[in-house]
């Protein structure tokens, strides 16, 4: 499969699987990074929502109103980084199962070379797609903030 086989345990075959191997290592590690980035963000819409839902209790009707479509929003962008986190952790298990393939695949001779391409095929298709729902929620973010900088720009009442 990679131009190797462990018929013969000369350092350079052995050098060379360990080198095809930390590609997807690397991989496994900015998903991480990804996933912790996920965790705090989906850390501050927690704090959010419990904040909205206490003043929610002593909220005006009008008020409520708008404190449920801000909660509404919340849940939206929540929901946006679940999927990313899915995704991600998916992909993160993909690439761990790519990563098992190529061993067992250099055991082989290159039996498995299927398998490591589709693992790690659809782990990186994972990993795309739980960036594009990252984009999507701190798109909605920044929409969240535009609208709440509006909402208070029309409160303030203008100066003569």
């Amino acid at each position: 499969m990679f131009g190797f086989s462990l018929s013969s345990t000369e350092p350079d075959s052995i050098a060379h699987i360990i080198q095809v191997a930390l590609a997807p290592a690397f991989l496994l590690s900015a998903l991480a990074t990804l996933l912790n980035v996920f965790s705090t963000r989906l850390g501050r819409i927690s704090d959010k929502v419990d904040a909205l839902s206490a003043e929610a209790e002593r909220a005006t009707s009008a008020d409520a109103a708008r404190l449920s479509r801000r909660l509404t929003f919340l849940r939206r962008r929540s929901f946006m980084l679940d999927v990313a986190v899915a995704l991600a952790s998916l992909g993160g298990c993909l690439i761990g199962l790519a990563v098992l393939t190529l061993f067992v695949g250099a055991l082989r001779d290159g039996a498995a070379a299927s398998v490591l391409f589709a693992c790690f095929g659809a782990a990186l298709v994972c990993t795309v797609a739980a960036i594009a729902a990252f984009m999507g929620e701190i798109l909605m973010a920044g929409h969240g903030v535009r609208d709440e900088v509006d909402r208070q720009q029309d409160a303030v009442p203008e100066r003569p």
